[in-house]
């Protein structure tokens, strides 16, 4: 009789972000290649875990085509060299794509079905544009249950300042600013760079070269260049390249086991999964989707707010993020709130970010044995919110001396 588990977050690693285009460094490359990167990157700094005991191996991609086709978690295990006996799938929840392959593969552990799992994400911006070969359905336009604007994530993160007037122009570009500045300081006193797996890579001109660091970074960023940046979404508008993440290519990879293959095979997880939970808003607004499947989420943890000692939260648009810590009465400056800033500096490929957010929390709980409790949040296209409430097995029950 299979039996309820917990499930743990024993590891996870990524590839360094590129900027999507064909000046960035993962032109040449192809997606699936970047998660089988992350696979091999895995399992390798977990010995300990038997390749033959995955019982599945979950990937996301928004675009299921070209290289980010063909029922990626399969076609990526054989690539990594996993056994033939390892079986795997696509999923497809835009950004939220591998924090769905996260909670999915948390579903199949919980029940007892899985006993370890591998799940992440992909995106290859630069081969795949957002909502290229997608064919929307007329209905959702002509019968008026969608506007036409939602489905542009910048005219969406318009609409919340025009919701929310007192979330201003500059309150966003301060954010902006402080997340590049954020994650430049990340750098500096090595966080990042440990959870990165080198990609090779080989640019137009042919050559060949290493991908070993997140490549839209723009540490120098100021309050004054903020403010002269062109608003592309809307005359006048309030949001910026500077307040939005960029489009990214990179993958993220993370390994879930329950308590007895954490028991049988000695692993030391990182996280403990405490609850997860999804919402829906409308679709011209859908900034705003963490917030109810946050309020979910702690309801189905018996948690407030105030028991979130660590946030990483998906910096889609700075003005989104902005619009959570206000709803939560959270200062935007809150040392808890994405400390080692977030995606308008690492950049965004849509379905792998919800395991970067992952990462960086299990890295910041192995500081913090005073944090007992985490969030992982994000805004999700067409209208939804995803989050995930994680426990640090560090935690000591001591209060940190400031």
């Amino acid at each position: 009789m299979a039996e309820i588990s917990d499930v743990y977050f024993v590891d996870g690693m990524r590839t360094p972000f590129g900027r999507a285009g064909e000046k960035g460094m993962y032109w040449n490359t192809r997606a699936d290649d970047l998660v089988v990167k992350t696979i091999i990157g895995v399992m390798e700094r977990n010995p300990d875990v038997p390749a033959d005991r995955i019982d599945d191996v979950a990937i996301a991609a928004t675009s299921q085509t070209g290289d980010q086709g063909l029922t990626l978690g399969r076609s990526a295990a054989i690539l990594a060299g996993l056994p033939m006996t390892v079986p795997g799938f696509a999923i497809d929840r835009m950004c939220a794509g591998a924090m769905t392959s996260v909670t999915t593969m948390a579903g199949s552990i919980g029940i007892g079905m899985y006993d370890v799992a591998l799940a992440g994400g992909v995106e290859h911006m630069g081969h795949h544009p957002i909502g290229a070969n997608t064919d929307p359905n007329p209905r959702f336009v002509a019968e008026k249950m969608v506007d036409p604007g939602a489905l542009n994530m910048g005219v969406t993160a318009e609409r919340i300042f025009d919701r929310f007037p007192h979330l201003t122009k500059e309150r966003s570009d301060r954010f902006g600013m402080r997340s590049q500045q954020k994650v430049q300081a990340a750098y500096d006193a090595g966080k990042i760079q440990p959870d990165l797996v080198t990609v090779g890579t080989k640019d137009a001109s042919g050559a060949w070269g290493l991908a070993t660091e997140d490549e839209g970074r723009r540490p120098q960023t100021t309050m004054e260049d903020l403010a002269g940046l062109k608003t592309p979404f809307r005359p006048h508008g309030r949001v910026t390249a500077g307040t939005s993440s960029p489009l990214t290519d990179g993958a993220t990879m993370g390994l879930l086991a329950g308590a007895a293959a954490v028991k049988e095979l000695g692993l030391r997880p990182k996280m403990r999964l405490v609850s997860f939970a999804y919402a829906g808003v409308q679709p011209e607004i859908m900034g705003i989707g963490p917030i109810p499947s946050t309020e979910k989420a702690l309801r189905k943890a018996g948690l407030g707010i105030d028991d979130i000692g660590l946030f990483e939260l998906n910096e889609a648009f700075a003005i989104q993020v902005v619009s959570l810590l206000d709803h939560f009465g959270i200062d935007d400056d809150d040392p808890r709130v994405n400390a080692w800033g977030g995606a308008i500096a690492f950049g965004h490929p849509l379905a792998a970010s919800g395991v970067r957010l992952m990462i960086q929390l299990a890295a910041q709980f192995q500081e913090r044995p005073d944090v007992r409790y985490g969030l992982t949040a994000m805004c999700v296209g067409l209208g939804q919110g995803g989050s995930v409430i994680w426990e640090n097995p560090s935690f000591d029950g001591k209060k940190r001396k400031k």
